[in-house]
C-alpha cells in the first residue's frame, strides 16, 4: 500500500534512536517482577499470611483485589501498578515518534521522500507493539525460571503486553487531536489516570460491598488485571484488550486522514494579540508549567494514598517480622510506621528523579527542535538560557516532593489525630531525597553538555537506581552494588538519624558534575544533530 511505503525504514530509524532507552525500560520492567518472586515468597510463605497482607483497603486501592493466594497470584497482585507504568511508557513512546516528529518538522521532511501518509504512525505503533511483545516474552521466561507455572507466566506477560498495546493506541489517537505534543501527552495521560481511578474506586467499593463496584469493568487496566495469571488465566480478556486496541488504531488512522500534516483536529487556542515573554525564564515557564502542574498533582495524590494506608500497614508490619525487615532495607528502621514511610519516601524520590531528568533533557529537545538558536542569537547567554530550564529540573522535583510530604502528613496525621507533628516530619523526609534527585539531574546535564547525541542515556540513571532499590528491598545486594545508587547514601527519614555528611557530599558532587556539563555546553557547537 502506498500509504504505508517506507514503514520498514522508519521502524529501523525509531529503533536506532531508542537503542538506549528501549532496552533499559524492558530490562527494568522484567527485573522488578522477577525479584518480587523470591522477595514475597520469603516474606509471606503461607496462603494465610498473603491473604492477611492483601486484605487492606489501602492496598486494594493501590493494587486491586487479590485473586488467589498462590505465590504467583500474590506476586501478580503486588505488581498491580507496573502495568500502569507499561501503559505510560507506551503512550509516551508513540506520541514521541508521531506528534513530536510533526511538531519539529521532521515528519514533513521525511514525507517529502518515498514515505506513505500513514507510515510514521504505523512505524511508531509497530515499534511500540514489538517492544511490548519482547517484554512479554522475556517476562514469561523470567517468571517461569523462578519455578512458576508456564501458563501463568505467559498470562502475566499477556497482561503487561496488552496493557502496553492498548495505551500505545490511546497515544496514537491523542496524537491526532492536538498540534501540540504536550497537549497530546496530557490527553493520553488523563485517559490512563482515569482508567486507574475507575479501577481503584471500583475495587475499593467491591471490597466494602459498595454500589460502585461496576466501575472497575469500565477500566482497561482492570480488564488486564482480571486475566488473573497463575489462577483462572482468563485468556478471553486478553482478546478483549486486543479488540479494543484494534478499534483505537482504526480510529487513529481515520482521524489522521481528516487532518493536515502538523495540525490537530482540536482547534488551537489563540494567544494574545500582543505580548512578550520578556526573558528566557518566561519562555521556560511557558514550556514547563504544564509538566510541573501534572507532576505536582500526581505526587500529591500519591502522598494521600500512602498516608492513608500507613496505619493499616503498621498493623501488618507488627504481625509480619519479615515484612518489617523489607521496609527497613528499603529505608528506615526507627519504628514500624517510620520504616514504612522511609521506604515510601525512597520510592517517591526515585520517581522524582525521572521528573528531574525529563525537565533537564528539555534542553536537548529545544536544541534539536531549532528553538534554542533564535533565543541564543539574542543577547541571552548560553548559561542563562540553560539555567532557565535547569531551574525547573531543580525546583520542580522539590515542589513535587513537598506536595507528597504535605498530603502524606495530612492524611496520616488525620488518621492518628496528630496533624501538627506529622506534616513537618514527612515534608522533611520527602525533601531529604533531593540531593540524590539533583545528582541524577546533574548527570543528565553533563551528558547533554558533553555527549549530546546520547542524551537519552541519562534515563539509565533513574532506571538503575529503581532496579537497585526494588531488588534490594527483598534481596540483600552486595555493598558495591548498593553504593552505585545515590539514594542508598541518604539518611533514612523519618525516624533515622540525620547526618549532614552524606548530604553535603552528594550536593558537592552534584555541583561539580553540573559545572562540567555547563562547561561542555558553553564550548560545543549548537546544534549537534
Amino acid at each position: 500500500m502506498k500509504t504505508l511505503a517506507g514503514t520498514g525504514g522508519l521502524i529501523r530509524l525509531i529503533l536506532r534512536r531508542d537503542r538506549i532507552i528501549l532496552p533499559i525500560w524492558i530490562v527494568v520492567l522484567c527485573a522488578i517482577p522477577m525479584s518480587y518472586v523470591k522477595q514475597y515468597g520469603d516474606l509471606f510463605p503461607t496462603a494465610q499470611s498473603r491473604l492477611d497482607y492483601a486484605n487492606n483497603a489501602g492496598f486494594i486501592t493501590l493494587y486491586g483485589e487479590l485473586s488467589g493466594t498462590s505465590l504467583g497470584e500474590f506476586v501478580t497482585w503486588r505488581l498491580g501498578f507496573v502495568p500502569v507504568m507499561v501503559g505510560l511508557i507506551s503512550l509516551l513512546t508513540v506520541i514521541r515518534h508521531t506528534r513530536v516528529e510533526e511538531e519539529t518538522g521532521r515528519s514533513e521532511l521525511l514525507g517529502s521522500s518515498v514515505v506513505g501518509r500513514h507510515a510514521g504512525l504505523a512505524a511508531a505503533l509497530l515499534s511500540t507493539f514489538g517492544a511490548n511483545l519482547v517484554l512479554a516474552v522475556l517476562l514469561a521466561l523470567g517468571m517461569h525460571s523462578q519455578d512458576l507455572p508456564w501458563s501463568g507466566s505467559v498470562a502475566i506477560g499477556a497482561e503487561f503486553a496488552t496493557t502496553g498495546w492498548f495505551f500505545a493506541a490511546v497515544g496514537a489517537v491523542a496524537a491526532q487531536l492536538s498540534a501540540n505534543a504536550g497537549t497530546s501527552r496530557g490527553i493520553a495521560i488523563s485517559v490512563l489516570g482515569a482508567a486507574y481511578v475507575l479501577r481503584a474506586v471500583g475495587d475499593t467499593s467491591a471490597h466494602t460491598d459498595g454500589p460502585l463496584a461496576c466501575l472497575s469493568w469500565l477500566s482497561p487496566i482492570a480488564w488486564a488485571q482480571r486475566i488473573h495469571p497463575y489462577g483462572e488465566n482468563r485468556w478471553w480478556l486478553a482478546v478483549v484488550m486486543l479488540a479494543a486496541t484494534a478499534v483505537l488504531v482504526a480510529v487513529a488512522i481515520n482521524l489522521a486522514v481528516r487532518r493536515d500534516v502538523g495540525a490537530g483536529l482540536l482547534p488551537a487556542r489563540l494567544g494574545p494579540a500582543e505580548g512578550s515573554l520578556g526573558s528566557p525564564l518566561g519562555l521556560a515557564w511557558r514550556l514547563h508549567r504544564g509538566l510541573l502542574a501534572a507532576w505536582t498533582v500526581g505526587f500529591a495524590l500519591l502522598g494521600l494514598l500512602f498516608g492513608g494506608v500507613a496505619e493499616g500497614v503498621g498493623d501488618i508490619l507488627r504481625d509480619e517480622p519479615k515484612a518489617k525487615e523489607m521496609f527497613e532495607r528499603l529505608g528506615g528502621s526507627a519504628g514500624l510506621i517510620d520504616s514504612f514511610f522511609a521506604g515510601v519516601m525512597t520510592i517517591l524520590g526515585l520517581i522524582a528523579s525521572a521528573y528531574a531528568v525529563q525537565a533537564t533533557l528539555r534542553l536537548r529537545a529545544e536544541e534539536t527542535s531549532g528553538r534554542a538558536e533564535p533565543v541564543l542569537a539574542t543577547a541571552t547567554g548560553r548559561v542563562r538560557w540553560a539555567g532557565s530550564h535547569l531551574l525547573f529540573g531543580v525546583l520542580g522535583p522539590a515542589l513535587a516532593l513537598f506536595a507528597s510530604g504535605l498530603t502524606a502528613g495530612l492524611a496520616y496525621g488525620l488518621a492518628v489525630d496528630d496533624v501538627g507533628k506529622q506534616i513537618p516530619r514527612l515534608i522533611g523526609a520527602s525533601l531529604g531525597q533531593l540531593p540524590a534527585v539533583w545528582l541524577l539531574a546533574a548527570i543528565a546535564l553533563a551528558i547533554f553538555g558533553l555527549f549530546p547525541r546520547i542524551s537519552p542515556a541519562a534515563w539509565a540513571g533513574p532506571g538503575i537506581c529503581i532496579l537497585i532499590g526494588f531488588t534490594n528491598a527483598g534481596v540483600q545486594l552486595a555493598d558495591w552494588t548498593n553504593d552505585i545508587s545515590p539514594f542508598t547514601h541518604l539518611p533514612r527519614l523519618p525516624g533515622g538519624s540525620l547526618s549532614a555528611t552524606p548530604l553535603i557530599v552528594l550536593l558537592a558532587i552534584t555541583v561539580v558534575v553540573g559545572c562540567i556539563g555547563l562547561a561542555g555546553w558553553r564550548r560545543r557547537d549548537v546544534p549537534i544533530g
